[in-house]
């Protein structure tokens, strides 16, 4: 077993907190880790810190000799500037080899391994998703030892974050990322640490995936419970010596008060590990009974040419729970703007139940001061909120939500992303509501919150629509799933898994479509009159062109992968320009077919 690095009794405080403290982790070669804890505890710190982009307090990180660690930041950063970079560009920049040839076809191979189709694309116009996809292109084009990822799947459709899975199991690469998407934890890791301070020095880890840490920190969470009987015994007849009379405490050993002291100490540090609080929070709901609250009939909305969906129906009744699926640019959020009230659909109508008090969580759309406290940011009018119709101290608000006292007058700028989040959480709970719209709330959310939110959702007695690329949430909560992207009118799902395979099954259909019929069918087939002979004899050669142009494609394709024509960047070059050529054939081979065949 090879040690890649390790990270040796480091400790790290920002602004008089202490994150962890003389926390020690070894990184083996082969390591596939997932780091999860509290927000706060230092997960996002700790990665910079082992990119080298941080130092510790005390401590150090220690590294074999020439080691290449690929970083991917939680946020990618691609500003405009007076020259615009191309995503090749980026990576050019960013390669350790010595030639501009070298380094360009090193670039074009990991961009096409990325799902990159144009290498001129700019970087800074890309979505959030794809340049999530170049940050890893980056990261991944130095070859790198160790790659550290900071919650990678943050902004990533479900289809991204499957394509992510897939590519990381791949990979024999050693990871360390970081995530609160249960299911994806699962899948990918081959080790979980979870970094808390109420754990002994600070973690709990376990070898396996995130189903057996599950387990294992259960069965050591009930271990505690026969030696916590025991030790609390042991606490009593110590607090019983320490109180006797004064005359006797002058008699008193000093060690025998020390350990005494230490037992105590001892017994609090179980509890803490032992009770593990959860935060308690429920939704303000505003009591509206009506069976339709929200009715939707016959939708259809068409954005930038695309039909988004058409003939759909919601009905939003008290205790229905809709999951909305679907890639990026499906439409999940122009139907929750339209179910708002905020956009018009094309096609149809919304009605919705007098009095209906409908509140609409967009992440994306309500910003935070940086500059104003955390108080300020909860109760911006003084001290008191007002709750459920009663009134609440902010203090008693922010423990609810996990804030410490201390943490009150600190500048949201320098709060975690994930104690951003629930900040604006905090805020939605204080509005009452018949219907729940939340688009995305899950973002930096930490696992123990997820849960709590999700137990929040399953007891609101309105309606919730939710879309969030959280898997497991989506299974947990949804009374339904309504799936877009399927290409046709078969929307509602019990699942993600049936809608993923229903995709499939539409992908496959439309694949199937596009094909042109064999040779040997093609006479069966009336020839349209327009067609002049030359052309019609054109159309019925084309199906074999296509066939034969996609063979080739896959053969330069497993070619590509070879790890022989890898080491040999002459070949791999040739091969690379071989591909692209036979990709450009079979899309000019298509494009005739089509123009043929509307003629």
């Amino acid at each position: 077993m090879t040690v890649l690095l390790t990270c040796n009794a480091v400790s790290k405080a920002h602004s008089h907190t202490v994150l962890f403290e003389s926390l020690t982790i070894t990184v083996n070669r082969g390591d596939r880790t997932g780091i999860i804890g509290p927000n706060g505890a230092g997960k996002s710190t700790l990665i910079r810190m082992i990119a080298g982009e941080e130092k510790p307090d005390t401590g150090e990180i220690v590294s074999r000799q020439s080691i290449r660690i690929g970083y991917v930041p939680q946020i990618a950063h691609y500003p405009e500037k007076d020259v615009l970079q191309t995503v090749i560009d980026v990576l050019v920049a960013a390669h350790y080899l010595h030639t501009d040839e070298e380094r360009s076809l090193a670039a074009e191979v990991i961009l096409t391994k990325m799902g990159f189709t144009d290498m001129s694309e700019i970087a800074s116009k890309l979505s959030g998703g794809w340049k999530k996809r170049l940050d890893l292109a980056r990261a991944l084009v130095l070859d790198p030892d160790v790659l550290l990822l900071d919650e990678p799947t943050n902004h990533l459709d479900i289809a991204s974050i499957v394509w992510l899975e897939n590519l990381l199991l791949r990979s024999k690469i050693t990871f360390i990322l970081i995530s609160h998407d249960r299911l994806f934890l699962e899948r990918v890791t081959n080790r979980i640490i979870e970094l808390n301070r109420a754990f002994p020095k600070g973690q709990f880890s376990v070898d396996g995936n995130y189903a057996e840490f599950l387990e294992r920190r259960a069965d050591f969470l009930t271990s505690l419970e026969q030696y916590e009987q025991g030790l609390r015994s042991k606490v009593r007849n110590e607090v019983a010596w320490l109180r006797q009379s004064p005359s006797a405490r002058t008699t008193k050993q000093q060690a025998r008060i020390n350990q005494a002291h230490a037992l105590q100490g001892e017994l609090q540090s179980l509890k803490a590990i032992k009770t593990r609080p959860k935060e308690e929070w429920q939704f303000d709901n505003a009591g509206l009974q009506s069976r339709r609250m929200v009715s939707a009939k016959n939708l259809a909305k068409t954005l930038d040419g695309k039909q988004l969906f058409k003939n759909l129906d919601v009905l939003l009744s008290p205790g229905v729970r809709l999951g909305i699926a679907g890639d990026n640019g499906s439409g999940k959020t122009t139907l929750l703007r339209i179910l708002a009230g905020e956009l018009e659909p094309d096609q149809g109508n919304v009605k919705y139940a007098d009095g209906i008090r409908i509140v609409y969580f967009d992440q994306h759309r309500e910003k935070l001061d940086d500059n104003q406290t955390l108080k300020d940011c909860l109760a911006p009018n003084g001290d008191m909120l007002e709750y459920r119709g009663k009134p609440i101290h902010v203090n008693g608000w922010a423990r609810r939500f996990h804030f410490k006292q201390e943490r009150m007058l600190m500048p949201v700028g320098q709060l975690s992303g994930g104690e951003r989040a629930r900040i604006l959480l905090a805020r939605l709970m204080l509005q009452p509501a018949d219907v729940l719209l939340l688009d995305e709330p899950t973002n930096d959310l930490d696992i123990e919150t997820l849960e709590v939110l999700e137990e929040s959702l399953l007891e609101f007695p309105g309606a919730v629509v939710l879309i969030t690329h959280d898997r497991r949430m989506l299974d947990n909560v949804s009374t339904q799933i309504i799936g877009l992207g399927c290409q046709e009118e078969e929307y509602y799902f019990a699942d993600v898994d049936q809608w993923e395979k229903a995709k499939q099954r539409a992908r496959t259909k439309s694949m199937k479509s596009a094909q042109v019929k064999p040779v040997e069918e093609l006479p069966k087939k009336p020839v349209k009159s327009k067609l002049s002979y030359k052309d019609q004899q054109e159309l019925t050669a084309i199906s074999g062109k296509i066939e034969a142009a996609e063979k080739e494609v896959a053969r330069l394709e497993g070619l590509s992968e070879d790890l022989t024509v890898q080491a040999d960047l002459k070949q791999l070059e040739q091969i690379c320009n071989a591909l692209s050529a036979a990709h450009k054939q079979v899309d000019s081979l298509y494009h005739r077919w089509q123009e043929l065949d509307n003629l």
